[in-house]
Protein backbone atom coordinates (compact mmCIF):
# COMPACT_ATOMS: atom_id res chain seq x y z
CA UNK A 1 0.00 0.00 0.00
CA UNK A 2 1.13 3.49 -0.49
CA UNK A 3 2.22 6.01 1.48
CA UNK A 4 -0.98 8.47 0.81
CA UNK A 5 -3.31 5.52 1.01
CA UNK A 6 -1.95 4.61 4.45
CA UNK A 7 -2.98 7.98 5.70
CA UNK A 8 -6.29 8.05 4.74
CA UNK A 9 -7.13 5.06 6.15
CA UNK A 10 -5.89 6.41 9.30
CA UNK A 11 -7.93 9.35 8.93
CA UNK A 12 -11.19 7.81 8.28
CA UNK A 13 -10.37 5.33 11.01
CA UNK A 14 -9.74 8.29 13.46
CA UNK A 15 -13.18 9.97 12.25
CA UNK A 16 -15.09 6.68 12.74
CA UNK A 17 -13.30 6.36 16.11
CA UNK A 18 -14.31 10.51 16.57
CA UNK A 19 -17.98 9.47 15.97
CA UNK A 20 -18.24 6.16 17.64
CA UNK A 21 -17.25 8.23 20.77
CA UNK A 22 -19.74 10.59 20.54
CA UNK A 23 -22.14 8.05 20.23
CA UNK A 24 -20.92 6.48 23.14
CA UNK A 25 -21.06 9.16 25.50
CA UNK A 26 -24.61 10.04 24.37
CA UNK A 27 -25.43 6.25 25.02
CA UNK A 28 -23.84 6.78 28.40
CA UNK A 29 -25.90 9.73 29.27
CA UNK A 30 -28.96 8.50 28.44
CA UNK A 31 -27.94 4.79 30.60
CA UNK A 32 -26.95 7.04 33.59
CA UNK A 33 -30.06 9.28 33.40
CA UNK A 34 -32.39 5.93 33.12
CA UNK A 35 -30.18 4.10 35.93
CA UNK A 36 -30.81 7.01 38.13
CA UNK A 37 -34.78 7.02 37.45
CA UNK A 38 -35.12 3.88 37.80
CA UNK A 39 -33.90 3.67 41.63
CA UNK A 40 -37.04 4.88 43.17
CA UNK A 41 -37.41 4.60 47.04
CA UNK A 42 -39.34 1.38 47.05
CA UNK A 43 -37.14 -0.42 44.57
CA UNK A 44 -34.10 0.46 46.63
CA UNK A 45 -36.04 -1.08 49.95
CA UNK A 46 -36.81 -4.39 48.07
CA UNK A 47 -33.51 -4.40 46.25
CA UNK A 48 -32.00 -4.38 49.97
CA UNK A 49 -34.20 -6.71 51.26
CA UNK A 50 -33.20 -9.17 48.53
CA UNK A 51 -30.00 -8.68 49.36
CA UNK A 52 -30.39 -9.47 52.79
CA UNK A 53 -32.01 -12.44 52.05
CA UNK A 54 -29.59 -13.70 49.93
CA UNK A 55 -26.96 -12.99 52.03
CA UNK A 56 -28.65 -14.68 54.76
CA UNK A 57 -28.99 -17.95 52.97
CA UNK A 58 -25.76 -17.80 51.74
CA UNK A 59 -23.76 -17.61 55.04
CA UNK A 60 -21.92 -20.56 55.86
CA UNK A 61 -20.37 -21.00 58.49
CA UNK A 62 -16.70 -19.19 58.21
CA UNK A 63 -16.87 -18.46 54.81
CA UNK A 64 -19.08 -15.28 53.92
CA UNK A 65 -20.47 -13.69 57.05
CA UNK A 66 -22.30 -10.29 57.05
CA UNK A 67 -18.79 -8.63 57.26
CA UNK A 68 -17.44 -9.95 54.25
CA UNK A 69 -20.62 -9.77 52.74
CA UNK A 70 -21.15 -5.52 53.18
CA UNK A 71 -16.91 -5.38 52.22
CA UNK A 72 -18.09 -7.00 48.95
CA UNK A 73 -20.65 -4.91 48.30
CA UNK A 74 -18.87 -1.60 48.96
CA UNK A 75 -15.89 -2.99 46.82
CA UNK A 76 -18.07 -3.08 44.14
CA UNK A 77 -19.49 0.39 44.75
CA UNK A 78 -16.14 1.48 44.90
CA UNK A 79 -15.38 -0.06 41.46
CA UNK A 80 -18.41 1.43 39.62
CA UNK A 81 -17.82 4.89 41.29
CA UNK A 82 -14.09 4.60 40.00
CA UNK A 83 -15.15 3.81 36.41
CA UNK A 84 -17.52 6.63 36.33
CA UNK A 85 -14.81 9.07 37.47
CA UNK A 86 -12.66 7.46 34.76
CA UNK A 87 -15.08 8.10 32.03
CA UNK A 88 -15.56 11.48 33.24
CA UNK A 89 -12.14 12.51 32.90
CA UNK A 90 -12.04 10.73 29.37
CA UNK A 91 -14.96 13.09 28.58
CA UNK A 92 -13.38 16.66 30.02
CA UNK A 93 -9.95 15.67 28.12
CA UNK A 94 -12.10 15.15 24.86
CA UNK A 95 -13.52 18.34 26.24
CA UNK A 96 -10.15 20.33 26.29
CA UNK A 97 -9.24 19.09 23.20
CA UNK A 98 -12.11 19.94 21.11
CA UNK A 99 -11.29 23.66 22.99
CA UNK A 100 -7.70 23.60 22.18
CA UNK A 101 -8.63 22.41 18.71
CA UNK A 102 -11.44 25.01 18.33
CA UNK A 103 -8.91 28.23 19.43
CA UNK A 104 -6.18 26.67 17.09
CA UNK A 105 -8.48 27.50 13.46
CA UNK A 106 -9.37 30.68 15.46
CA UNK A 107 -5.93 31.50 15.49
CA UNK A 108 -5.48 30.57 11.73
CA UNK A 109 -8.34 32.17 10.33
CA UNK A 110 -7.15 35.20 12.22
CA UNK A 111 -3.92 35.34 10.91
CA UNK A 112 -4.82 34.30 6.91
CA UNK A 113 -5.84 37.39 5.22
CA UNK A 114 -9.52 38.00 3.88
CA UNK A 115 -10.20 36.71 0.40
CA UNK A 116 -9.83 38.74 -2.54
CA UNK A 117 -13.57 39.26 -2.91
CA UNK A 118 -14.07 40.18 0.47
CA UNK A 119 -10.94 42.62 0.29
CA UNK A 120 -12.83 46.71 -0.02
CA UNK A 121 -11.26 47.94 -3.32
CA UNK A 122 -8.85 50.33 -2.98
CA UNK A 123 -9.87 54.33 -2.90
CA UNK A 124 -8.26 57.37 -3.82
CA UNK A 125 -7.81 59.80 -0.81
CA UNK A 126 -10.22 62.14 -2.48
CA UNK A 127 -12.78 59.37 -2.42
CA UNK A 128 -13.98 58.90 1.24
CA UNK A 129 -15.53 55.31 2.25
CA UNK A 130 -19.06 54.93 2.20
CA UNK A 131 -20.72 55.39 5.83
CA UNK A 132 -23.13 52.23 7.20
CA UNK A 133 -26.24 53.15 7.75
CA UNK A 134 -26.70 55.94 10.64
CA UNK A 135 -29.96 54.48 11.91
CA UNK A 136 -28.00 51.53 12.91
CA UNK A 137 -25.08 52.78 13.98
CA UNK A 138 -26.83 55.49 15.81
CA UNK A 139 -25.64 59.60 16.22
CA UNK A 140 -21.83 60.35 16.32
CA UNK A 141 -21.23 61.98 19.48
CA UNK A 142 -20.58 65.67 18.03
CA UNK A 143 -23.87 64.98 16.34
CA UNK A 144 -25.76 64.31 19.58
CA UNK A 145 -23.88 66.97 21.88
CA UNK A 146 -25.43 69.26 18.79
CA UNK A 147 -28.97 67.75 18.67
CA UNK A 148 -29.06 68.12 22.82
CA UNK A 149 -27.38 72.12 22.58
CA UNK A 150 -30.63 72.96 19.72
CA UNK A 151 -33.08 71.80 22.43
Amino acid sequence: MKFGALQRRVKRCEQVMAVRIGETQGNWGVLSQVWRQGWSPLRIVVVGLAGGFIAGKLEVPGKVNGARWLQMVGSVSSLFASAQAAFATVVAAQAAETADDAAEQADEAAEQPPPAAARPAARSAAQPAPEPDSELRGPRPAEAATELSER
